[in-house]
């Protein structure tokens, strides 16, 4: 039976307040940077040393005694409010020692510091390495014990399905019930995950769901609608079918990657509708395309992906389309038509964007180089691709329902997380999500050496000098981990080891099989792992015997990202827990992050100096580089900036249907 209270809890969640401007915004980051300041790390360390202190009253305690000591802690923080305070620190000493007994892991200082970082609506900057999956568990008993639904949000099922199956001994022993939720998992499954206290699930599954519920439910999203419907018309409601118990607290691991990156898109629900006219247009269109040339027809906007046709493409594109029928008549449609199709073809390339299987386009994230098989492109996008690689066209999707994901971690009531870079973003943090970033140290010094960026004036000279420091570092026994940002770069390099008779693993979207198991043995002595830069995020990666001595695990990235988050993250796989390791960089002026975001003219003289090599060179390529990173991070932002404010829009424009229509 569901009581009324269990009935509104199903729906709820928090109605965010609009992004602030000009004044106010300034104003509200001045008290961000207030939230950062450095006495809560000192508070946080003293209170971790108090947890740490209380360790020997629980470490008496039979196992009996112990579960009885967490059951009491777990009714003083139920009730909630200020008498819960005094029992948070002795209960995350009682949680602790349940941890050391149920997994034989007994939490550090530093990540005690994480714990109570994130209980206190902080996201925590903790270096790879350091236990994150641990941490988020001590939190999410904290968290689980007010028996509001806690959600645990990471970035891979297997990530997934794996923390929650291996802190269960910890959280059954603590009165806490854990389940998860995966990609293709039936309502029934989903239903049964988010009734645990705590839910292990995607940021992709948690909003997909959400947005299912709420088309489910539709007007009988407020409960007070859904009662007085039962009262007057008792019979089965929608509201049977939700498979979320509202959105209240969420902990969200690699928080940068679910955040920030994944941002720039919002999460669609769609329906396919069947258009022949569409897809013939747009064959039609890629035929067209094919008779144009850049430079002489059409110009390209690297940094932002656009076209632009000169009069002489407007003039040739008149001619040929003078003969064809209905929307072919029309200037702004024909052009809309074909500039898809030449979109599709100057910027959108296979092996980095897509790749294709089983005879269908499929997604890839440029972020982490992972397969997106349930995703398409929208406005006509995908089926321009399927074009240009000569497929069958797919009848295109219908948006039923949308959502960013700024939006929807912002209905959450409670929110932490944690990941290995957030500094970066800190003011976005801030400014987004109310989330204010602070730096736990690590539990040993890190020594990793980062060698100087390598800088070169062409691919092919950088591609050679790849091969060259892969073949030296193995040579000396050390294991290399090598992230390339896409398919293409990966299957590159693979063939240039494989002509060189190097032994080697790779791992990018088209082969995934094995992620764990090859990210997991990439320290072992000459191992070398060619990796897209974030595949085997969140699986550690340990020293095999006799490497540490040899200088540990030696990262090479074959050319910088948009992000120097990004390439944080990357050479944060290597001199993990105070481990020996070394990071460098390779980076070349034909790169497509100095192409697209410098200047046209510092980019031209950029490679004219490079070339002829003066000295200072290096200098400048560097202050090149730099600049081109500031420019691509400011302008990711804005693109997350503007999903957002459609957002805002839509809800403004469809007021009357409710605040909750997204």
């Amino acid at each position: 039976m569901i009581t009324p209270t269990t009935d509104y809890r199903r729906t709820r969640f928090h109605r965010p307040e609009p992004l602030l401007k000009g004044l106010d915004a300034q104003a509200h980051g001045m008290m961000g940077l207030f939230r950062r300041r450095a006495g809560i790390l000192r508070r946080l360390r003293a209170d971790a040393d108090r947890v740490e202190a209380d360790a020997a009253a629980c470490h008496a305690l039979s196992n009996h005694h112990l579960q009885e000591r967490l059951l009491r802690f777990r009714d003083h923080i139920r009730r909630g409010g200020r008498e819960a305070d005094p029992h948070i620190l002795p209960a995350l000493a009682a949680i602790r020692e349940a941890a050391d007994r149920q997994l034989g892991l007994r939490p550090f200082g530093v990540q005690l510091m994480g714990a109570l970082a994130m209980h206190r609506g902080y996201l925590a900057e903790m270096a790879t390495g350091e236990g994150k999956t641990l941490t988020a568990g001590l939190t999410a008993i904290l968290w689980a014990w007010t028996r509001l639904p806690t959600h645990v949000v990471t970035v891979n099922d297997y990530l997934v399905q794996r923390d929650a199956e291996w802190l269960a001994p910890m959280y059954h022993f603590c009165g806490v019930r854990v389940g998860f939720v995966t990609g293709f998992m039936p309502p029934d499954e989903r239903r049964k995950g988010y009734g645990c206290d705590v839910t292990y699930a995607t940021s992709k599954e948690v909003v997909a769901d959400f947005l299912r519920d709420g088309l489910r439910v539709g007007a009988l999203r407020d409960p007070t609608r859904r009662l007085i419907r039962r009262l007057l018309r008792p019979a089965p409601e929608a509201a049977d079918g939700l498979v979320m118990r509202g959105l209240h607290s969420a902990i969200v691991d690699e928080a940068d990657s679910v955040l920030i990156d994944e941002a720039v898109t919002p999460l669609i629900i769609s329906t396919l509708e069947k258009n022949d006219a569409l897809r013939e247009a747009t064959q039609s269109a890629h035929e067209l395309a094919a008779e144009l040339h850049a430079g002489d027809d059409y110009t390209l906007n690297l940094r932002y992906r656009e076209i632009e046709f000169t009069a002489q493409g407007r003039s040739k594109l008149a001619d040929r389309c003078a003969r064809l029928p209905g929307l072919w008549r029309s200037p702004l449609r024909r052009e809309e038509l074909v500039k898809q199709a030449l979109v599709a073809r100057e910027f959108y390339h296979l092996g980095k964007q897509y790749i294709i299987s089983d005879g269908r386009v499929v997604i890839v994230d440029e972020f982490t180089g992972r397969q997106m098989p349930n995703r398409t492109w929208r406005e006509g996008m995908h089926q321009a691709i399927e074009a240009k690689e000569h497929l069958n066209l797919t009848d295109p999707n219908v948006t039923i329902a949308r959502i960013s994901f700024q939006r929807y971690f912002r209905l959450y009531e409670r929110m932490g997380g944690m990941t290995g870079t957030a500094q970066e973003a800190a003011g976005e943090f801030w400014q987004t999500y109310r989330l204010p970033v602070i730096t736990i140290p690590t539990h040993r010094p890190c020594i990793r050496i980062h060698h100087p960026d390598r800088l070169f004036a062409t691919e092919p000279a950088k591609w050679d000098a790849i091969v060259a420091e892969i073949e030296t570092t193995h040579a000396t026994g050390r294991p290399i981990l090598v992230g390339t940002r896409s398919v293409i770069a990966s299957e590159k390099l693979a063939a240039r080891l494989q002509e060189r008779g190097l032994p080697f693993r790779l791992l990018n979207a088209v082969r995934h099989q094995e992620e764990a198991t090859i990210v997991a043995v990439a320290g072992e002595p000459a191992r070398i792992t060619i990796a897209t830069n974030m595949a085997g995020r969140g699986t550690d990666i340990r020293l095999g015997q006799g490497v540490a001595a040899l200088g540990g695990l030696h990262v090479l990235a074959t050319e910088r990202h948009e992000s120097r988050r990004v390439d944080r993250q990357l050479f944060g796989r290597s001199a993990r827990q105070g481990d020996p390791g070394s990071a460098q960089a390779f980076v070349s002026v034909e790169d497509e992050l100095l192409r697209r975001h410098l200047p046209h003219w510092v980019h031209a003289r950029l490679r004219h100096t490079m070339s002829a090599g003066p000295p200072g060179t290096g200098t400048l390529a560097q202050a090149a580089l730099n600049l081109a990173q500031r420019n691509a991070t400011r302008l990711a932002f804005k693109m997350r900036r503007n999903v957002l404010r459609t957002d805002d829009w839509l809800d403004e424009s469809l007021s009357f249907a409710g605040a909750e229509t997204t």
